[in-house]
């Protein structure tokens, strides 16, 4: 164990806490600080060390690794007082899992530099799933020896992983994944909606045209949920409706119009308004339904 660096998890929400219980199983010494405190007591049961503070997490630790929920938090918990860019020590990684904004990242980066730290955002794809089973995909922006540096530890977490260029990439390839889903998912409900009214089984057409052109994760590991009633989160609504609005202000920032986005995220925030946005984002099926 000796040889592994001491890894800091900030986060240990519906995926936070499976991606920082596979850092502990590989053998990493782990600091854990998350707002509720009772969302770490497993962690902490399992050899986790409790930490009072963000800065102390940082303070004792060598990478740093941050999954929270807004891109407001997450300028606040690297940039704002007792934050982790002003306590981490000089040559610590500085990792930042939470899908946000591209700019924020580059700024993260920036101030990180200037302390004597690295940085990399490496935004996740995958759900609850991907992150209990370890096979998510992760997207990272940084240079190449933070991202050499940070390999080990994304391994213990994920499958797929993949530096695709400077600070912000990761982030920015995390839009193009959300973008693609919730079109996809849109069109998704849209098919379950209509198989249900035309008098079919959904799950019976499910077998027929998930492993053919229409397939994708979300219509194989989505759709059953939704099905069932169940909707309970792999990833909230709200964070999904904040996911779509960075990526179409990012778009507009671009001059890029995306209107099959745009249209996904009104139907998000009408469930959203509808007492939904604490559901898993398969919930978008009882607009139809």
């Amino acid at each position: 164990m000796a040889d592994k660096e001491t890894i800091a998890f900030i986060g240990t929400g519906v995926m936070g806490r499976s991606m920082a219980g596979h850092l502990l199983s590989a053998g990493h010494p782990l600091n854990v600080f998350t707002r509720s405190k009772a969302k770490a007591d497993p962690l902490v049961s399992q050899g986790a060390v409790w930490r009072n503070s963000i800065a102390e997490a940082a303070e004792e630790s060598e990478i740093i690794i941050t999954i929270v929920g807004f891109p407001a938090d997450v300028e606040s918990v690297y940039l704002g007082d007792g934050g982790i860019v002003a306590n981490a020590k000089a040559g610590s990684l500085l990792i930042d899992m939470t899908t946000s904004s591209p700019d924020l990242a580059v700024r993260i980066y920036d101030e990180a530099r200037k302390k004597g730290s690295q940085s990399l955002d490496a935004p996740v794809s995958g759900g609850d799933i991907g992150a209990r089973e370890a096979r998510l995909s992760i997207m990272v922006g940084g240079d190449a020896e933070a991202f050499e540096r940070a390999k080990p530890a994304f391994e213990k977490m994920g499958k797929n992983i993949v530096l695709q260029g400077r600070a912000g990439s990761g982030q920015h390839t995390k839009m193009c994944n959300q973008i693609a889903i919730a079109s996809g998912m849109v069109a998704i409900c849209e098919a379950m909606a209509y198989a249900k009214r035309s008098g079919l089984d959904p799950v019976t057409v499910l077998k027929s045209i998930e492993s053919g052109a229409a397939g994708s994760w979300s219509l194989t590991n989505l759709a059953p949920r939704f099905l069932k009633g169940n909707f309970d989160p792999g990833f909230f609504v709200k964070h999904f409706i904040k996911d779509m609005r960075i990526a179409l202000e990012s778009a507009e920032r671009m001059k890029l119009e995306l209107p099959g986005l745009a249209q996904a995220k009104k139907l998000y925030e009408k469930l959203a308004a509808q007492g939904g946005e604490n559901f898993g984002t398969q919930a978008l099926f009882k607009l139809y339904d």
